[in-house]
């Protein structure tokens, strides 16, 4: 499972882990969303519908992962590496367009690219 997360000027593609969150999060797609900064080294969303994180991994990695926050019910996409994190569910790594995470701004699509 691929998805695109795209701005008006910037593409990154995910792909997206087997995890029972992620396949949670795909079957939500297409949205359109507003995405935000948070800390130094992720953007957020927030998907319409909290995510099943069953039997889902722990996030703890490099930049370029995308997890899930479960606490808050925002998807977090990294630029840059982080530690493991009470809550925090590996959902998939940029396979295309990562260094451009950093400098997505406004309202996103988020979409599959394949099934």
């Amino acid at each position: 499972m691929e998805i695109q997360v795209q701005d008006n000027t910037h593409t990154v593609v995910f792909m997206l882990n087997n995890s029972v969150a992620a396949e949670s999060l795909y079957t939500q797609l297409p949205l359109k969303i507003m995405v935000e900064n948070y800390g130094s080294n992720e953007k957020i969303f927030y998907p319409p519908t909290k995510l099943n994180i069953s039997n889902t991994p722990s996030a703890e990695g490099p930049a370029g992962t995308l997890a899930y926050f479960e606490p808050w019910g925002n998807v977090v996409m990294y630029y840059g590496s982080f530690g493991r994190y009470s809550g925090l569910y590996d959902l998939g790594i940029a396979v295309s367009g990562g260094e451009h995470i950093k400098e997505l701004t406004g309202e996103i699509s988020v979409t599959r690219v394949s099934d």
